[in-house]
């Protein structure tokens, strides 16, 4: 296992390590903890209950930048965009997205992968493209999908014919594959979501 470190909110770490430099003579002559001692409840750095929780040191710089950005959530407007662009008002926000919940709904079985090529672009995905990919998924006729053909990864349309299986690109220069019993082929998983730039 490799190194754990905590992680605790600021206030409440500066309270326990004021705790315990305290001589046994001095929490006897306390009492112990009194009532209404210490920072108030939701006074601390988050300005809301904490409490410890332990992550590997490789991961305390990428958890302290998400509990920074408070979890990437970006305001949501309720207004709906038709032509134009609406001037948002405040009153218009009707909640926080975090683009991470919005995609991803199974993170241990979710990978992206970043498109080369134009061959799905009829099906909105373009060269450059990432896609959001879930394992957990179960690959079904006319979803698209990441194959594996031959060693070679690929993202098309999967197509079943009674027992036939087929990859359908969606652009007309490129030749449907029909997977034969020959080759070495598996699905990795299904797409999810695709994120296009549209300035690069």
């Amino acid at each position: 296992m490799g190194e754990i470190v905590q992680f605790i909110d600021e206030g409440a770490f500066e309270d326990e390590m004021a705790g315990s430099q305290k001589t046994e003579t001095q929490k006897s002559r306390q009492g112990g903890r009194r009532p209404g001692a210490g920072r108030p409840v939701g006074s601390g750095r988050f300005r809301e209950p904490s409490r410890p929780i332990r992550i590997p040191i490789s991961d305390v710089d990428r958890v302290m930048r998400y509990v920074e950005n408070r979890c990437y959530k970006i305001p949501l407007y309720q207004t709906a965009v038709s032509a134009g662009f609406p001037s948002p008002a405040e009153d218009d926000v009707d909640a926080e997205l975090d683009l991470n919940e919005l995609l991803i709904k199974h993170p241990a079985a979710t990978f992206f992968l970043k498109v080369s090529g134009d061959s799905m672009i009829n099906a909105g995905i373009h060269n450059g493209d990432i896609l959001v990919v879930d394992r957990s998924l179960t690959p079904s006729n006319g979803k698209i999908v990441i194959a594996a053909v031959n060693a070679e990864l690929t993202v098309k349309r999967l197509q079943t014919k009674g027992k036939k299986v087929f990859l359908v690109p969606e652009n007309g220069a490129y030749p449907i594959l029909e997977v034969k019993e020959e080759m070495d082929f598996r699905i990795w998983g299904v797409v999810t979501n695709v994120i296009h730039a549209l300035h690069k």
